[in-house]
């Protein structure tokens, strides 16, 4: 029994794909650490400059699902593209960078809805208390029809969308200081020396909007479906993030805008709001927040889920991985594997954060996971790029010259110093203060997975190749 077929629409896949991008989430905390982390006023810059070289990845990227509609994306495309054995290091990679990314958001989801329930109604529940009710219903929907997913991410999402721009348009209507585009869209800065750590910052935030291809074997028409839908979903959210990016320098004032972020942080909207808006708006807000994060837990899990199936399909790992239901042809046996190694971590989170300050979950579940799961997905991206060279040099197509090799190429090389960027500003992603350790064990759990297995599928396939040769020899 396989996946789901001809279910999902364009519409229906740009929801999921910046469902799991997290609006609200990105611009109220991923906007706001950027300004006061990096000092740049070109954040909203960052934004356009991600957004086009992720728009010159997609080309390549979403031609090979015309020709490998697998669920196992950046698995299925390197190996075809690379060889066999890196495909297989890759598909740890992913499936490593993926439950990093959506279980360290349980640490956020936790934290920022205990702490609404406990200020709301004098409670004292629990980080992981809330992080389980919301592990158990994600559960329980990723097990499901994948369109009954979309319908309660169309509306989660539409309702971040409606809140930020309602910010936004408070922003300029309230702006202290006239608006400074010069400053927030500055062509120069985009070669200055700080911009790197502003762009590894800023990729974070377009995390999942590569998952679209991942659906490609459920969309009602594979030859364009996944296509459209990323580039629109590219487009959306780089123009989106971009413009609120600078409705933030706008409100606050161009002036003051880093050392507001430095002093609030993620909670800038909302303290914006608290001034300007009437109490009830301040506590929607917030709960379209945690609905926020939510909706990008929903959408990682689908997307992890459909890795496992793929992989058990693939013989990459145990076959019972590749099992569906018969009913809503969900891959279950993928959903309850994320959901066990959630449960794992939010477990072991739980006894050590016991006593400590509240805020203690954020700083490290989810920073040091969700960066590390970062890390991880750009470093495939640049591979997938050099993978759509390969596989279009040894298979001929009717793809332009373009799609075959100039996008995939200069977008492997743009990806390449994004991530290196990344591994050089880790520290600071983690919210180090010097360099240490700890960088180095994140980065390890998800590269040596990786390692692992491509060395074990070398090893593996150079074994097979010598049997035949060992059988033909002479017995004496």
């Amino acid at each position: 029994m396989g996946l789901e077929q001809r279910t999902l629409t364009v519409p229906a896949l740009v929801v999921m794909i910046i469902a799991a991008s997290a609006p609200l989430t990105a611009v109220a905390g991923g906007v706001t650490t950027n300004y006061a982390v990096t000092g740049m006023e070109s954040v909203p810059l960052s934004f356009l400059m991600i957004g086009a070289i992720l728009l010159v990845f997609s080309i390549g990227y979403t031609a090979m699902s015309r020709y490998i509609p697998n669920a196992g994306a950046f698995y299925a495309y390197i190996a075809q593209g690379l060889g066999r054995a890196l495909g297989v290091g890759a598909a740890m990679v992913a499936l490593v960078s993926y439950n990093l990314m959506q279980i360290g958001i349980y640490g956020m989801f936790g934290f920022a809805a205990a702490s609404f329930a406990n200020a709301s109604f004098g409670t004292a529940i629990p980080w992981w208390a809330m992080a389980l009710a919301a592990w158990a219903v994600v559960g329980f929907l990723g097990m499901n029809r994948v369109d009954f997913s979309v319908k309660i991410l169309g509306i989660v999402v539409a309702a971040e969308f409606l809140v930020v721009i309602i910010y936004n348009i408070m922003a300029f209507a309230l702006a202290p200081e006239a608006p400074q585009p010069a400053a927030s869209f500055n062509m120069a800065d985009a070669i200055a020396p700080g911009m790197g750590a502003v762009m590894a910052f800023t990729i974070a935030a377009f995390m999942g909007f590569e998952s679209g291809t991942i659906y490609n074997e459920e969309v009602k028409d594979p030859a364009r479906t996944a296509r459209r839908a990323t580039m629109i979903a590219v487009v959306i959210i780089a123009c989106f993030y971009a413009f609120s990016a600078f409705a933030v320098a706008v409100g606050e004032g161009a002036s003051n805008v880093i050392g507001a972020s430095a002093e609030f942080g993620p909670d800038l909207i909302f303290a914006f709001f608290g001034a300007n808006a009437p109490a009830w708006f301040v506590d929607l807000a917030n709960i379209l927040f945690i609905t926020s994060l939510f909706a990008a837990l929903l959408a990682f899990h689908n997307v992890i889920a459909r890795y496992f199936y793929s992989m058990g399909r693939g013989g990459a790992l145990p076959k019972f991985l590749a099992a569906t239901s018969r009913t809503t042809h969900a891959p279950v046996a993928g959903s309850l594997a994320q959901s066990t190694l959630g449960l794992a971590v939010i477990a072991v989170f739980a006894v050590i954060s016991h006593g400590k300050d509240p805020m203690y979950v954020v700083f490290t579940m989810f920073t040091w996971m969700t960066n590390s799961a970062a890390y991880g997905l750009v470093l495939l991206m640049a591979l997938t790029s050099f993978a759509v060279i390969g596989y279009f040099k040894a298979n001929r197509s009717g793809e332009s010259l373009i799609t075959r090799v100039i996008a995939p190429l200069v977008s492997g090389i743009a990806l390449v110093y994004v991530f290196a960027q990344i591994v050089i500003n880790f520290e600071i992603l983690l919210g180090m203060a010097e360099p240490g350790m700890l960088g180095y064990v994140l980065q390890g759990i998800v590269i040596l997975p990786g390692l692992i297995a491509w060395v074990l599928a070398l090893v593996i396939r150079s074994s097979k190749r010598r049997a035949p040769m060992a059988e033909k020899l002479p017995v004496t």
